[in-house]
């Protein structure tokens, strides 16, 4: 069978399209029939191209009562006893997906007094927003263009001006028409947080709460609440309203709600699998091994099962090739900018031994220094083990899709390509394959070389002069790990930095490197350090060329000033 004949959802997020116009569906509905018996206001955290508004939209068919859609999957079967499970709700679908929230009407000045003013009097933000207000945001446009398609199925009042007033109007009326309670779904509600201009933050997260704290209000007139986004943002938006939100984005039952299981993917893509494995010249299981070590691994629970992201798996399955697909749709613009803030340890943060409680977790503050909750919620770290008896989570990457893709991100920022002043023809000196080259040649030359472009292409630190130190040894640092790390995608790579092991090591078929990092010091002290304590030992009955490598970087040049590679 030519599996290209059978249809993959990529970037179709539609339920109804998906079900009707053939396209391969993993069943998720088992979790919407205990969604609805178990709560009813609900909150979920995940990565983005995760399938959260796939997962919205089969809720939404699900509230409108298409039950032709559903036949077949478990929430039929399930909901066999139930007369009520397909009746019809009036459902309210917010999707902030398609938006640009960087527009600004007025001047900067006008804004902050515009959110000053909101917050001083405690007044309902979306009270202020009519259609002739000047410092109207996108933000507001997008819930206005929502309201007034559902004003024409429900009717409006004239006397209900502001956003929020209308929407408690429609949520009234609706009910009234059908004679049940609304359904209420909000895909991506943190978008317009993240990555709107930093004068509108605190601007939008007023609007936001303003207007989704009718949720809390008007419980009574809700029969089911489920809001979705990449981050939960913690006390300075709608969650400190709407703290009856019931937060399963770290709940076993859900573990599973988003992504792709393994068994489900052997279960709904083994021919593509076996295509994809004779694509790529590898047996069956050689490529399910290339899957899980690219595309799965992804945790949302202690010790629950892995699992894969969808949106690479099906580009892999459609264009039969191994890819980076997720990591290359794009990585938020918020992520880079909180990291450079921060002045972080590459090593520290990325090497899979971060540790974070639950509350960590779950929460994101906007003025919180710590990165890991946004990696972490963003899909850039996982849960990799769980100590019980301090309830901490071991977080790492999931993948090598992530772990490689990251570093290659990290690399613009750290050497500053991404500054206003960068050159913008300007490209990056790290050229890994060049790298590889070079180490399995043993072109140590070639590498000594490629190493100290790296360093001169550091930029200069500003700022206090007492913390230049600092600075100089977290690029020296961060620039090695990186460079071995991105390495280690080619050949086996090592970075360590314990007692009785040299700072890094590189094996490839030939050669087996060595290298011992000082700073303000000397190549000798670096040599004699490895044969001190013993680097070599391990590989003494091994057959390929041992390579000693002792380099010395001076912090006053910022750059390499011995490198040094006695005869083998």
């Amino acid at each position: 069978m030519d599996t290209r004949i059978r249809k993959l959802p990529i970037g179709i997020q539609d339920f109804e399209d998906i079900r009707t116009n053939g396209y391969l569906y993993v069943d998720k509905t088992k979790y919407i029939y205990t969604l609805i018996n178990q709560g009813k206001p609900y909150f979920m955290s995940r990565p983005r191209r995760f399938g959260k508004s796939l997962f919205l939209s089969t809720l939404k068919a699900f509230f409108e009562g298409k039950r032709e859609l559903f036949e077949g999957l478990a929430i039929t079967e399930l909901t066999r006893d139930d007369p009520e499970a397909f009746a019809g709700y009036p459902v309210f679908y917010f999707d902030f997906n398609g938006a640009n929230y960087d527009k600004i009407h007025g001047t900067a000045e006008q804004i902050r007094q515009k959110t000053a003013q909101m917050i001083s009097e405690y007044s309902d933000p979306s009270d202020q927003a009519s259609g002739e207000n000047e410092t109207m945001q996108t933000i507001e446009e997008v819930l206005d263009e929502h309201l007034r398609g559902w004003e024409e199925i429900y009717g409006s009042d004239p006397a209900n001006k502001s956003l929020s007033s209308r929407f408690r109007y429609l949520l009234r009326t609706a009910t009234q028409k059908y004679g049940r309670k609304a359904v209420v779904l909000v895909d991506e509600y943190d978008k317009p947080l993240l990555e709107s201009d930093p004068i509108l933050d605190e601007y939008n997260r007023a609007v936001f709460k303003g207007f989704f704290g009718t949720l809390k209000s008007y419980d009574g007139y809700l029969r089911f609440v489920f809001i979705t986004g990449v981050t939960k943002f913690s006390k300075v938006s709608i969650f400190s309203d709407l703290n009856h939100l019931e937060d399963i984005s770290l709940d076993r039952r859900f573990s599973g709600i988003c992504g792709i299981t393994e068994r489900e993917m052997t279960e709904t893509f083994m021919p593509e699998i076996e295509a994809l494995a004779g694509e790529e010249d590898f047996s069956t299981e050689e490529c399910l091994s290339q899957l899980r070590s690219m595309y799965d691994g992804y945790h949302f629970y202690e010790n629950c099962e892995g699992v894969y992201n969808p949106f690479s798996l099906l580009n892999a399955f459609s264009k039969l090739k191994f890819g980076s697909y997720w990591f290359e749709s794009g990585t938020p613009t918020f992520l880079i900018r909180k990291l450079a803030k921060t002045g972080f340890d590459v090593k520290e943060i990325t090497e899979g031994n971060v540790d974070a409680d639950e509350r960590t977790l779950s929460d994101y503050r906007t003025d919180d220094p710590n990165p890991v909750p946004l990696m972490y919620q963003s899909g850039y770290l996982t849960i990799k083990g769980y100590e019980k008896r301090f309830r901490s989570y071991i977080l790492g990457y999931p993948n090598d899709e992530v772990k490689y893709g990251f570093l290659k991100n990290l690399v613009p920022m750290i050497l500053n390509l991404n500054s206003p002043e960068a050159d913008p023809g300007k490209k990056s000196p790290i050229e890994v394959r060049q790298f590889v080259r070079d180490i399995e040649s043993a072109n140590t030359d070639g590498i000594r070389d490629r190493l100290t472009a790296l360093f001169a292409s550091l930029p200069y630190p500003e700022g206090d002069p007492d913390k230049f130190d600092k600075y100089v040894e977290r690029d020296f640092q961060n620039v090695i790990y990186i460079t071995f790390m991105l390495l280690g995608q080619y050949v086996t790579t090592q970075v360590h930095n314990a007692v009785g092991r040299a700072d890094v090591t590189v094996e490839t078929d030939d050669y087996i490197y060595i290298f011992e990092f000082k700073r303000d010091k000397s190549v000798a002290e670096a040599l004699q350090q490895i044969e001190d304590k013993g680097y070599a030992l391990p590989y003494a009955a091994d057959s390929r060329t041992i390579l000693k490598v002792g380099v010395n970087f001076d912090s006053s040049k910022r750059n390499i000033n011995e490198w040094e590679v006695p005869d083998a």
